[in-house]
């Protein structure tokens, strides 16, 4: 990375070329074979930090094309698409999808695939794997293994730190097992366990700097603060229904309305009628706006087919009427979402 820019020290070219927005570094690379080596470097992700233009992009994958990601860069309003996941598991689904140190993670889940043939699932039900995305060497990683194969878990970021709990494991039994993983030093770590397990998917969110676990159908939720020792089991009144978090605030969607949650109360925002026949969906937060993605519609009594979206609806809860507006729909993905996150490069 020498004589990155005439009569600059590369340090400082380096600063300069950490403004550029990610999606033009394609662009750059062309320039030279020292700025590819630059724009694929650590020191780059480093330095967008230092001079505070990191961005905030949402990565989504769908269930159709198998294994495939797609970045959205919300200040340009158009689709990236990554390499295909390298993963030996057809169809991956049920996994926890989240990121940390500028990079994305695939983490455990099992097959969707069912053979066209016999109408037989993939026997892979659980996996202990772990994939990790780097936005600037643009390559995936495989990751260290999970001590527990987990699928239909919960999957958090606590100060850095990936913490997953609950789920089911291989043999399709729920679990309590709880664990965290480091991603400097790629290790995965035992936790206390959940006081409670429950034979459905559980799900997880972060309020106010702690992991909070949900089972379906039930009215307690297990949470976890980093200054804690463990696991604490509170009574929850919280709605049933898509969740997301936007700016450290509880989002549900339920009975065609957005409501903003807290711990006993809660608000209606928004409506959300249009989404009644919508199956599948993700529904996250980016920025002050809530965004609704893919998912397909149908079938009903009257049309038995099944249609697959791309589209993208977003909410901007930081006007004082929040109102529905359309982005750009995905263009490789479509139909059921199996995983969304946000990723900050």
């Amino acid at each position: 990375m020498s004589g990155l820019i005439e009569r600059l020290p590369d340090a400082v070219a380096i600063r300069c070329l950490a403004r550029v927005p990610f999606y033009f570094h394609p662009v750059l690379e062309l320039v030279s074979r020292s700025w590819q080596a630059a724009i694929r470097s650590p020191e780059l992700f480093k330095a967008r930090q230092e001079v505070g233009s990191t961005e905030d992009l949402l990565c989504v994958c769908a269930f159709d094309p198998e294994n495939l990601w797609q970045l959205y860069d919300p200040m340009r309003d158009l689709w990236i698409t990554l390499p295909v996941l390298p993963s030996k598991i057809r169809h991956l689904s049920n996994f926890g999808a989240v990121s940390t140190a500028g990079k994305l993670f695939v983490i455990g889940g099992g097959s969707d695939a069912v053979d066209p043939l016999t109408g037989d699932q993939d026997g892979c039900f659980a996996t202990d794997e772990v994939w990790s995305y780097d936005p600037v060497a643009r390559e995936w990683a495989s990751r260290a293994s999970m001590l527990v194969p987990r699928s239909m878990f919960a999957c958090c970021v606590l100060n850095g730190k990936i913490v997953v709990a609950g789920g089911f494991t291989s043999c399709r039994k729920s679990i309590s097992q709880a664990e965290m993983y480091d991603p400097d030093k790629d290790v995965w770590i035992p936790m206390p366990d959940l006081h409670r397990t429950h034979n459905s998917a559980c799900s997880g969110v972060v309020i106010g700097g702690k992991v909070h676990v949900l089972h379906k159908d039930l009215s307690t939720v297990q949470v976890l603060d980093n200054a804690g020792p463990g696991w604490t089991v509170e009574e929850c009144v919280w709605l049933q229904g898509q969740m997301a978090v936007v700016g450290d605030a509880l989002y549900v969607m339920s009975h065609g309305l957005i409501f903003k949650q807290d711990k006993e109360v809660r608000k209606v925002v928004g409506s959300a009628s249009e989404f009644r026949k919508r199956i599948g969906f993700a529904m996250t937060g980016l920025g002050d706006d809530l965004y609704v993605i893919g998912g397909f519609i149908g079938p009903d009594r009257w049309n038995w087919d099944i249609k697959p979206l791309s589209e993208v609806d977003v909410l901007t809860l930081g006007s004082e009427r929040p109102t529905w507006r359309q982005a750009a729909p995905m263009t490789r993905c479509h139909g059921p979402i199996l995983g969304c996150t946000l990723l900050r490069i």
